[in-house]
């Protein structure tokens, strides 16, 4: 079976750090571009930032120098270390197989998660 999961969200305080995890199973992660999304609460979905198969990456301004993606193609998994968060960065956060990276009119593909959430709240 096909699917995405995403895994290390949670409640952390304004300037904590959080991983997230995408783990990938039913294909090989490492073919394929990720995409990472969001969608706050009421706010529609949004991106936050990209990486293709040969690591290079793309960033929203919001993010930029705060998240990073990297993957570990041993584990078919790829993350996202949030840092220095804010509550503004409230949401629940997707990821998956995308296109158009590394650029701004990047998007999602065929595979998609079903979210983790993360709340940052003091």
């Amino acid at each position: 079976q096909v699917q995405f999961v995403e895994s290390g969200g949670g409640l952390v305080q304004p300037g904590g750090p959080l991983r997230l995890s995408c783990t990938a199973s039913g294909f090989t992660l490492e073919y394929y571009t990720i995409g990472w999304f969001r969608q706050a609460p009421g706010k529609e979905r949004e991106k936050v930032g990209c990486m293709t198969s040969d690591g290079s990456t793309y960033y929203v301004d919001a993010v930029k120098g705060r998240f990073t993606i990297s993957r570990d193609n041993g584990k078919n998994t790829a993350y996202l270390q949030v840092n220095t968060l804010k509550p503004e960065d409230t949401a629940v956060y997707y990821c998956a197989t995308a296109g158009s990276c590394p650029s701004p009119h990047y998007y999602g593909r065929d595979y998609w998660g079903k979210g983790t959430l993360v709340i940052v709240s003091s």
